[in-house]
């Protein structure tokens, strides 16, 4: 095994999720293939990560995965977007309406924020010290 590929993460809308990871977060849509079904496979990641690295965007399909959008690590940070330019991508991200929770510290292991996305799964921002 050489890597994880693909993390899912459920969502409510492919169209309002795509303009977010896209426009918000300035991810690229890696794929959007229409799967005949209703269904797509959406893949979007960070511009300039690793192909076959990236967010799989599944559309909830019923009640149980709609009461998991927002909440699939419980509240949790369970997302981690490192960056080179912190401060840079903090500007950017904020005045893309981007919500972040606190103000950006610095820790030992470099700096930080914790933003969440449009459905309220958290996020950390961080530059990792070098």
């Amino acid at each position: 095994m050489s890597h994880i590929a693909l993390v899912t993460l459920v969502v409510r809308d492919y169209d309002e999720a795509l303009a977010y990871y896209r426009d918000a977060l300035g991810f690229e849509v890696a794929e959007d293939t229409d799967r005949g079904d209703g269904t797509r496979w959406v893949v979007v990641r960070p511009r300039g990560s690793a192909p076959g690295t990236g967010l799989l965007l599944a559309r909830a399909k019923d009640e149980v995965q709609s009461s998991a959008v927002g909440a699939q690590t419980g509240g949790r940070v369970g997302f981690f977007l490192h960056t080179e330019d912190f401060a840079a991508d903090h500007v950017r991200m904020v005045a893309a309406g981007v919500r972040f929770l606190e103000e950006p510290r610095h820790e030992t292991y470099g700096s930080v924020a914790v933003f969440e996305d449009l459905y309220g799964n958290r996020w950390d921002l961080l530059q990792p010290a070098a």
